[in-house]
Formats: structure tokens, C-alpha cells, sequence
């Protein structure tokens, strides 16, 4: 018998049509950035009322800390919030900034990825000109209320006041009002915002924020408004600028396929060797023959006439052929003396600060600097998780901690070989603060909302080390104040029982016993460690010798030996990273 699927089938009616192709094509238009963001706010951080709060904030002071040290102003910053309905704040951020030129004000405030640092290749903490403009935006989504931008460029200059709304159709800024204010500052830049949010406290409030701001920015003076409660004043703890971060070109070994290909062709005219030794870092006239002949090109080939294999065969040498790592002198790390100043103004009572920072290294083609700072003791709660702040690029990552490769590098190291206590997969647990800061020029985000920093195998190795320095440091603290903790015990014990002792002995050698309880005290020294004390603890921690780099060059193929570890020290070794144990050989 034939199957059912073999046999005639009677045709189907064919369905209609829904729509043709030109009627679809009618449907087709641009999407403005602005039109984007609109209905994906959430990739920006502003997927709730408090974090929304939270956000507006960090942009504008992240704006205004950039645009001082720019200048080379010592910030002066004030965040005033006022509650002025049911789930609605009025954010005012005020600076001492350079100020902005009035025909640029509406287009950094209202126009959705415009700004100056997107394209250079420094330390800045706002990368993609988004940030602000985005805040004005969510305000005028949640209000109606355009911003008002107040600024000023000079004494004795006009302060310019404008009203801003972003038209959302055209990624344009649409002016409200314009006038000109009488303002008593020299110089500087107000915005207003009027905006839908929740305020709320804990580690991820603006109050946390703050507090972490000035951490990484101890030459920041602050006040801070809150909508409840008395204003609180941050002066600035140190009076010198971090110095200048210095534009650098892009390295070969970060460029990739795409990007060359824009270089070449936006100098068509040029020979290759001149656009490598003019548009590249750290490449001279010899390593851009080198590249050349690596990739079977001809030096003087002019840039416009690579295609195809030869772009392919140029794009492998660059990543081949050993070049010079790039100058750090585009990174600025915060600095160890300076990590630990904000670490005592956040931990005024800890017993005990360490600061670690690591050399410069590479990781495609991008510089970076990883540094590690950390409090114990004093009023730190003894039975919770540690404390861990990250930062990036100076600036506080409040959210998305499990998904960020700085929380992993904390949670992957042994803390039990640094006599801190930790539960298997979580944190450290104890009186313990733990900050950890990446510096570079390319931080690489996981989102738009600049919340975690991704799992670059170069980063998370860099992190690990620089933890483990910090980590070394506290072990040989707390092995110190053990040690002489009880040397006291000791003492105390030879102490209490030298009057009996010499009792004893006056009375079977009829010699005086006060005599004899002094020789006694005179010969402690042989047995219990007098100058063993908790004093000198600390410093014997800063003097523990730095883990050496696992990274290496950026002209080398593979890392350099590690070598042997400094004596005293335990293995620094992840429990992931512990190599599994032969059969039999278990001593336990």
C-alpha cells in the first residue's frame, strides 16, 4: 500500500500577499541615535528611577572633573538635589570648570554622541559623548522640562543661560530660552535637571558614589546636598593636579582589519612606509620595512592601491612582527601615596593600608595600568564580606559587580594564603576595604552604561597580581601582629610568674629576692622578642618585594619565568590555577 505522503495531494490555495516590495521599501527611514536611546534607555543606565538619579549624577561630575584637570583647575564641584514632587528631583550640578563657549553648549548638552574624546587615544573618563546628553534626554522623557545650562569662560566675560531639549527625529538640540545672567563665578558650568527618580542609600546610591569619587580623586573638594539632611563638605586632600594624560597614536598590534583599511584609505596618495611610521606608535622607518617585507609589499606601494591579500598579508605582519609597546605616558594612575590618602579619608579608623601599583602593560595595542589599594581593621565589621570598590579611570562602578572582570579578580584570589578568612567561590570576609582601579586609554565596557569591565585575559591577569601585591603586604602585617601578640602573651606569662620564681630561689640560695627577680627581668630578652611589636608591623608590610610581571613585553612572543617566589611568601595561585594532586601523595 502506498504511503499517505506518496499519494496526489489537492493544491492549496496560495496565501496573499500581505504587503509588496515597494510598499515595504515606503516603510524604510534612518533611525536617529537619539530615536534609539528613546526607546532603549536601559543601555544607558537609566532602567529604573534610582539608578536614573544615580547616573545624572555621575555624568555630570564625571564631565566636570574631565574639563578641570583639562584646564589644570583644581575642582571645585557642588551636587545639590531637591525633592520637588512625588518621584521627582531636581539634580544641579555646579563646577569651577573652564567653562563652555556658547555656540558649543547646546551641542554638548543636546546631541547624542558629539564630544572631544571619542576619537583620541588618552585617559578620559567619558569615551563616548553620550553620557550628558543622555541625562537630558531621560529628564525630558520623564518631565517634559527642558535642561537649563548655565556657563561661564572668564572673568569679567558674560555668563550664557540656555534652555535645551533634544529634538529626538533629528539628534539635534532645540534652544527654549538663551539670556544672559548676572554670576558671581569666574568661570565654571551649572546644569539643572528636572527629572523622574528615587533616591535611596546603600552601595549603590549617589551617597556611595560620592564617597567613592573623592576616594579616587583626592584632589576633588566636594559638597554634596541631599534632599534630606545637612550638606556634606569633602575638601580636597591633596592640592596637586594629576598630571596631564598625553595622546597617543594607535599601536599595530591593537589595530584591527577594519581599521586599517580606513587608515589606507583616508591617505590614498601616501606609501604604505610613510602612513606605518606616520599614523602608527612606536613604529620606525626600519619596523615598517620589516612589516613590509613580512607582508610582501612594497614599501613605496601607495596606500590607496592595497586590496584584497596584500591588506590581509599587512594585517598579519602588523601583529607579527615585534614592535615597542606604547608610551604610558597616556595612562594616569592615581599613585600608591595617593590611593592610600583616600583610603584613611573613607577608613579613618583602619589599623593597617596598602598600596600596590603595577607597571604599565598592553592589551590590543591599548596601555593600561592596574593598581590596587586596601584598609583593614579599626570599625570595619568583622563577620561581613569585604568591601570592594572598582573603579575605572578614576570613576566608581556601582553596578553589575558579578558580571565585571575586577570582582572576578578578587573573588579568584586565595585571601586564606593572606590570613583573611573566605568561603569557598565569595569574598574575602573580615574588617577589609579593597579598591581596584584600571587606567588606560580603552576601557573596555560591557555596555553602554559603562557598569563592568570585560574578561580580557591581559586585564585579569594584571588584576590578579596587582591584588596578590596588596595581598602579600596585609599577610605580612597580620603575621607580624600575630607574632607579637603573642611575644606580649609570652612576656606576660614570664611576668606573672618571676615573683614566684624568685621567692623560691631567695629561699634555697638565701639570696635577696628582689636581686633575683631583676636578673630575671635583665635576662628576658633571651627568651621572649621585646622588640617584636605591632609598630613595626606595618612597616615591614610596605617593604615586601612586588610580585614580579607575568605579562610580556611587548616585543616578546611568550612571558618571562616568574622564578622563585620571595622567601616567606605563600604561592599566590588562584584556586582555579592549583595544580590537581598525583595519586598516593596525599599526606594528609
Amino acid at each position: 500500500m502506498a504511503s499517505p505522503d506518496l499519494l496526489p495531494q489537492e493544491p492549496k490555495e496560495a496565501p496573499k500577499r500581505r504587503a509588496t516590495a515597494e510598499a515595504m521599501a515606503s516603510r524604510q527611514r534612518e533611525i536617529s541615535v537619539s530615536e534609539f536611546f528613546t526607546k532603549n534607555r536601559h543601555l544607558l543606565g537609566f532602567d529604573n528611577p534610582a539608578k536614573a538619579l544615580l547616573t545624572t549624577v555621575k555624568e555630570a561630575v564625571d564631565n566636570a572633573l574631565d574639563a578641570c584637570e583639562e584646564a589644570g583647575i583644581l575642582p571645585e564641584i557642588v551636587v545639590d538635589i531637591k525633592e520637588v514632587g512625588k518621584d521627582r528631583f531636581k539634580v544641579i550640578i555646579e563646577d569651577n570648570g573652564p567653562g563652555i563657549v556658547k555656540a558649543q553648549m547646546a551641542k554638548i548638552f543636546a546631541k547624542l554622541l558629539y564630544g572631544s574624546k571619542f576619537h583620541r587615544l588618552k585617559q578620559s573618563r567619558g569615551q563616548q559623548g553620550i553620557g550628558i546628553s543622555a541625562a537630558v534626554l531621560y529628564a525630558q522623557l520623564t518631565t517634559g522640562k527642558p535642561a537649563i545650562i548655565t556657563s561661564k569662560i572668564g572673568k569679567g566675560r558674560p555668563a550664557h543661560k540656555i534652555g535645551l531639549r533634544i529634538d529626538t527625529k533629528s539628534n539635534a538640540p532645540d534652544v527654549t530660552s538663551d539670556e544672559i545672567v548676572p554670576w558671581d563665578k569666574e568661570h565654571g558650568t551649572r546644569i539643572e535637571l528636572e527629572l523622574q527618580a528615587a533616591y535611596r542609600g546603600g552601595r549603590t546610591g549617589v551617597d556611595s558614589y560620592l564617597e567613592q569619587t573623592v576616594v579616587a580623586n583626592p584632589h576633588l573638594g566636594l559638597i554634596f546636598d541631599p534632599p534630606k539632611g545637612e550638606p556634606t563638605v569633602y575638601p580636597r586632600a591633596s592640592e596637586e593636579l594629576p598630571r596631564e594624560a598625553k595622546e597617543i597614536k594607535p599601536h599595530p598590534h591593537g589595530v584591527e582589519l577594519g581599521m586599517l583599511q580606513m587608515m589606507l584609505s583616508d591617505a590614498p596618495d601616501e606609501t604604505i612606509k610613510h602612513v606605518l611610521t606616520d599614523r602608527f606608535s612606536r613604529v620606525s622607518a626600519a619596523v615598517a620595512d620589516e612589516i613590509c617585507v613580512k607582508a610582501a609589499v612594497a614599501p613605496k606601494m601607495r596606500a590607496g592601491d592595497v586590496h584584497g591579500d596584500e591588506l590581509d598579508r599587512l594585517h598579519k605582519a602588523l601583529g607579527e612582527v615585534k614592535v615597542m609597546a606604547p608610551s604610558a605616558d597616556c595612562v594616569v594612575p592615581i599613585g600608591e601615596d595617593l590611593l592610600k590618602t583616600g583610603l584613611r579619608r573613607r577608613y579613618p579608623k583602619a589599623e593597617f593600608y596598602a598600596s600596590s601599583t603595577r607597571p604599565p602593560s598592553v592589551y590590543r595595542g591599548n596601555p593600561f595600568v592596574v593598581e590596587v589599594g586596601l584598609a583593614y581593621g579599626g570599625d570595619m565589621p568583622t563577620d561581613e564580606s569585604a568591601d570592594v570598590m572598582r573603579f575605572a579611570n578614576r570613576v566608581p562602578l556601582q553596578y553589575q559587580p558579578k558580571a565585571c572582570a575586577i570582582s572576578e579578580s578578587v573573588y579568584q584570589t586565595n585571601w586564606k594564603a593572606y590570613e583573611v578568612s573566605q568561603p569557598k567561590g565569595s569574598l574575602p570576609v573580615g574588617p577589609l576595604a579593597v579598591v581596584v582601579h584600571l587606567a588606560s586609554v580603552w576601557v573596555p565596557f560591557t555596555s553602554e552604561a559603562k557598569e563592568a569591565v570585560a574578561h580580557y585575559d591581559d586585564l585579569m591577569r594584571e588584576l590578579r597580581l596587582a591584588v596578590q601585591e596588596c595581598g602579600r603586604k596585609l599577610a605580612t602585617y597580620l603575621r607580624a601582629q600575630h607574632k607579637a601578640q603573642s611575644e606580649q602573651k609570652r612576656l606576660g606569662i614570664f611576668q606573672r610568674y618571676i615573683p614566684e620564681v624568685a621567692e623560691a630561689l631567695s629561699i634555697i640560695l638565701e639570696r635577696d629576692k628582689d636581686e633575683i627577680a631583676r636578673q630575671f627581668q635583665a635576662a628576658l630578652p633571651n627568651f621572649v622578642r621585646l622588640g617584636q611589636t605591632t609598630e613595626g608591623a606595618e612597616a615591614a608590610a610596605e617593604e615586601a618585594p612586588p610580585a614580579p610581571s607575568m605579562l610580556p613585553p611587548a616585543d616578546s612572543a611568550a612571558p618571562p619565568s616568574m622564578g622563585e617566589p620571595p622567601a616567606g611568601f605563600d604561592n599566590d595561585v588562584s584556586s582555579s590555577e592549583v595544580p590537581a594532586k598525583k595519586p598516593g601523595k596525599n599526606k594528609n
